[in-house]
């Protein structure tokens, strides 16, 4: 799935993708105005305790009292283990979770959170190339200064509407050439061709941003051996025409949860963590999209149809693994470990 690894990075290991902290209320500590519409909280332990460890790429879930959960990158230092930091853009046509950050979020305000559980990892090479568009640069800015403080080579590419909306900019300065400010009203759309050139051995390519600049990553990338680019999205892909007309077309299907002893049935209009929501099984959620990976379950019998944004080529063939809260069975039976 990854390049065999070249150079390993010094730093704390990075929590599993399925690593359940529990929930927790913590303290807004402090609160930064980054960029234009971006706004950086510091969480602390109201009681100063120490918080669970994290690695470049991990992210928590903020459990609103508006009833929305939403997922943050840390970008912080991972080895202060008594302060999280998370930015925010925020979005008008959002759902309510970014404004809510901003508008009720203040100092002093207390929130619960629940992680932090990492689908992003900073993977070990001898050089990286990061990509960040807007509020993306959330992880990659942690997973750049984990490269300089391994000594690694790597090199950032970053882009924005324009300078003012680019959060971090301070921080990422002392880089110097190494990293590449672009915004949009100056620069146009980020040359990620001209950034990544050819295939290169030992060389990984991270990149966390809008759907188009993911896309255009995985265009410039598809000459590159298999696993070279780790992406991570703010929103699930919208499917294509055919793959909208196939989901209309969904059937039944049996899931049997081995842990709970229930054999439920999932009809076309639901998903199998809304059905065993509704069956009073315990299982953990938080985007109900496909994205976070909060949902994931081990499969033991069947074949999942994978309807995620965040599973790669090979973890959807291995089938040993689904996101309950948007993909389904591809035959009438599914056991899953629940």
């Amino acid at each position: 799935m990854t390049n065999q690894p070249l150079q390993v990075l010094q730093g704390p290991e990075a929590p599993q993708s399925q690593a359940d902290h529990g929930e927790a209320t913590l303290v807004v500590d402090a609160r930064i105005d980054a960029a234009d519409g971006v706004v950086s909280l510091v969480l602390r332990h109201p009681d100063g305790d120490p918080l669970p460890a994290w690695a470049p790429g991990a992210h928590i879930d903020l459990l609103l009292d508006n009833g929305l959960i939403r997922q943050y990158s840390l970008c912080g230092n991972p080895a202060d283990q008594t302060a999280w930091q998370i930015a925010v853009l925020r979005e008008p046509g959002g759902r309510g979770g970014s404004a809510y950050v901003h508008d009720r979020l203040a100092e002093g305000t207390a929130v619960r959170v629940r992680g932090p559980r990492n689908n992003f990892p900073l993977r070990a090479a001898e050089r990286h190339l990061f990509i960040a568009g807007g509020v993306g640069i959330t992880p990659i800015l942690a997973m750049a200064e984990a490269a300089e403080a391994a000594g690694a080579d790597w090199q950032l590419l970053y882009g924005g509407r324009t300078r003012d909306s680019m959060a971090f900019l301070e921080r990422l300065a002392r880089y110097g050439d190494r990293v590449l400010i672009r915004p949009q009203d100056t620069h146009g759309l980020l040359d990620l061709a001209a950034f990544l050139g050819s295939p290169r051995e030992g060389t990984l390519v991270h990149a966390c941003g809008p759907e188009p600049l993911l896309r255009a990553a995985r265009e410039q990338c598809a000459d590159w051996p298999a696993g070279t680019l780790g992406i991570e999205r703010f929103a699930p892909v919208q499917p294509s025409a055919a793959e909208g007309a196939e989901a209309a077309e969904a059937e039944a299907f049996e899931v049997v949860l081995t842990r709970s002893g229930r054999t439920l049935t999932v009809p076309p209009d639901r998903s199998v963590l809304e059905v065993a929501e509704e069956a009073g099984v315990p299982v953990l959620f938080s985007c109900r999209e496909g994205t976070c990976g909060t949902c994931e379950t081990d499969v033991l019998e069947g074949t999942p149809d994978h309807r995620d944004s965040l599973l790669d080529e090979d973890e959807r063939a291995a089938g040993d693994t689904m996101l309950i809260c948007v993909s389904r069975s591809c035959g009438p039976r599914l056991v899953l470990d629940l």
